[in-house]
């Protein structure tokens, strides 16, 4: 059984970075995958790792929305456009 017991699973996966949410689905795939554990700490794992890979999703949309969106000034300078909300949906 894994030393990490419950403490990653009382953090909300929607306040998560990009970088911690992919660490933790990492740390929370390979826990899986070592086997063993109760039934209930399965499914809660594979619960929490849904949430992870749809936050970390979400922010890869973001990030290539914003990078669709960079527009060069006649200058030669870069700028963000801002998206509208039913863009970004």
């Amino acid at each position: 059984m894994s030393e990490r017991q419950e403490p990653e699973l009382s953090v909300d996966v929607g306040s998560l970075a990009f970088d911690d949410a992919l660490a933790e689905l990492q740390r929370t795939v390979g826990e899986l995958e070592q086997g063993g554990l109760p039934l209930e700490r399965s499914i809660a794992l594979y619960e929490r790792g849904v949430a992870l890979h749809e936050r970390c999703a979400a922010l890869l949309a973001a990030a290539e929305l914003r990078v669709e969106r960079l527009l060069e000034r006649a200058s030669g300078e870069l700028e963000v456009a801002e998206a509208t909300a039913e863009e970004q949906a």
